[in-house]
């Protein structure tokens, strides 16, 4: 019975269910991010550079020539994938680009919230000290 009531102890812990809504949002945020590079951000990338789909940049290590990277995949070839390659690196650079503005906008939010400097000695405390300061000159 100790084993679960220490599971469930820090099952309900704040950081625990706090890093479980993280790990859900981070995966929906990698979806869309991967949408915006793959949907938004390639294609007119690829059409600069002369109608190319990204994802179907490869080379071919099996020495046959092949219309498409389906058609490799079909025929059994080994390929080498470096758009699909390309790609994931631009998608990750996004991320990493939108969690740096993230963490620091929150830093700048906790700035903007410094702590209160501490208050002076109490009433008491202050009288005290008079006290004792007349006390030491007799």
């Amino acid at each position: 019975m100790g084993v679960f009531q220490e599971f469930k102890e820090f099952a309900s812990k704040g950081n625990v269910v706090d890093l479980a809504v993280g790990v859900i949002i981070g995966g929906a945020f990698g979806k869309i991010v991967s949408s915006l590079v793959e949907d938004v951000v390639m294609p007119p990338i690829g059409l600069l550079v002369g109608r190319v789909d990204f994802k179907e940049l490869y080379v071919s290590l099996s020495g046959g020539s092949y219309p498409s990277l389906a058609e490799a995949k079909k025929a059994g070839a080994v390929t080498l994938n470096y758009g699909n390659f390309l790609q994931n690196v631009l998608t990750f650079l996004i991320v990493a680009f939108s969690v740096f503005l993230i963490v620091k906008a929150v830093n700048r939010f906790k700035r903007a919230q410094a702590p209160a400097a501490p208050a002076g000695p109490s009433e008491e405390v202050v009288l005290l000290t008079e006290i004792r300061d007349s006390l030491q000159k007799k």
